[in-house]
């Protein structure tokens, strides 16, 4: 067993990756032969990812507020606390908060071989973001 004090400060989400303020927390990082990491995800109201792709799949579980997911070609998902979403290996998606609320979710997911959790894309646009959005 090994047991990890908080030491890390929460980090701002990178620009490349997110629109709108975003923040981070680790909560697990791959170590020894363990591929899996996990992070609370803080998104401001209409924050949101760029649409991304995990190799081996992604498990969001909402444990804040309101918020929206959808997979390419897909129709767009409202997602609130308690709430549990896998996106399958592979498959382009985003997710983030509704244009009026926070949202805070759990990110888990495990690294491919050469170490990475996701590919990140294009930025979801305002006109897509406020077209996905329910009235």
């Amino acid at each position: 067993m090994k047991v990890t004090r908080n030491s890390q400060d929460t980090n701002n989400g990178p620009p490349d990756w997110f629109t709108g303020d975003v923040y981070l927390d680790p909560i697990a990082v791959p170590e020894a032969t363990s591929t899996f990491s996990a992070a609370y995800v803080h998104f401001t109201p209409g924050a949101r990812t760029a649409w991304h792709t995990h190799p081996h799949g992604q498990t969001i579980f909402v444990t804040e507020g309101s918020g929206l997911c959808q997979c390419e070609g897909g129709r767009v998902e409202v997602i609130r606390p308690g709430d549990r979403v896998f996106f399958e290996p592979g498959e382009s998606h985003w997710h983030g908060a509704a244009p009026n609320r926070l949202m805070v979710h759990i990110a888990m997911q495990q690294n491919d071989e050469s170490g990475s959790p996701v590919s990140w894309g294009e930025h979801v646009t305002d006109e897509q973001y406020r077209g996905s959005a329910p009235e």
